[in-house]
């Protein structure tokens, strides 16, 4: 590695930010001397370095970007000039991706287990509430950062950098909180938008939400009521059913999300 790539690695790995390390690590035919060349690939910065063919680097950048933006390392196969389907030689895709980040609107009390849950799965943990009486650092000291701000001044300083491996969790329960930080959050590329609230209280903020001008594809990425269906009543059997609902959506599989389903939420 170049003291160039090398130190741009370093300082970048250093300062948490995303950075791919993409190193050539098998090579036939004529690629068989780029054995060892490398590019270091960051969002919205010129890559580094050359695997030895521009547009093979451009293929590669593209994917590398792709990879670092869920955070995957691996290997992948490509022709000695970038051509997909072909194996002429072997790189491997080394991500090194900031922690995804889980912002919570509300500071109530199914914030502090979901904020606690979601620090194990390794979350970055924002809880935000304009509130100062309540968002406070005695009763959250598990959060990483606290915002006694509103949802527009939330998404202000985060909502650009939020992308498919972070989730945005809006517990709230209050009109003036829940239709702006959904408005806000649907702008944004987040993963994960949950709405904590029964189907009736989706009913009402369904109407509200439409009034502002979301439409059919915005309100289908909302999760509400949020969770999968385990039978949770308590704040931490909650955390847990979000957090599965969170990780089966980005792993693909299908659960019984409460917001598929039907009847009340709690048995009775």
């Amino acid at each position: 590695m170049s003291d160039a790539i090398f130190d741009v690695w370093v300082e970048a790995i250093k300062a948490a930010e995303p950075v791919c390390l993409v190193t050539v690590v098998k090579a036939e035919g004529s690629a068989a001397d780029s054995v060892g060349n490398k590019l270091l690939v960051r969002p919205s910065k010129p890559a580094l370095g050359t695997l030895g063919h521009a547009e093979l680097d451009r293929v590669v950048e593209r994917d590398a970007l792709a990879e670092l933006e869920v955070g995957r390392s691996g290997v992948r196969n490509y022709g000695a000039e970038g051509q997909q389907r072909e194996d002429d030689l072997t790189v491997f895709v080394e991500s090194q991706a900031p922690p995804p980040r889980m912002i919570i609107f509300g500071a109530v009390d199914f914030t502090a287990a979901l904020a606690s849950t979601a620090k194990l799965l390794g979350y970055r943990v924002v809880v935000a509430d304009a509130r100062p009486v309540f968002a406070t650092r005695k009763r959250f000291p598990m959060a990483d950062e606290l915002r006694v701000k509103w949802p527009d001044d939330v998404f202000d300083e985060f909502g650009e950098d939020l992308g498919p491996r972070d989730a945005v969790a809006i517990l709230t329960h209050d009109n003036k909180f829940d239709v702006p930080a959904v408005v806000r959050a649907l702008e944004t590329r987040v993963g994960y938008i949950g709405v904590m609230g029964s189907r009736k209280t989706h009913e009402g903020r369904t109407k509200r939400l439409r009034e502002v001008g979301v439409d059919d594809a915005g309100l289908d990425r909302l999760r509400s009521p949020l969770g999968i269906d385990i039978g949770g009543r308590t704040p931490e059997e909650t955390a847990i059913s979000i957090c599965a609902e969170i990780i089966a959506l980005r792993s693909g599989r299908k659960v019984s999300a409460l917001r598929d389903t039907e009847g009340p939420i709690h048995e009775r």
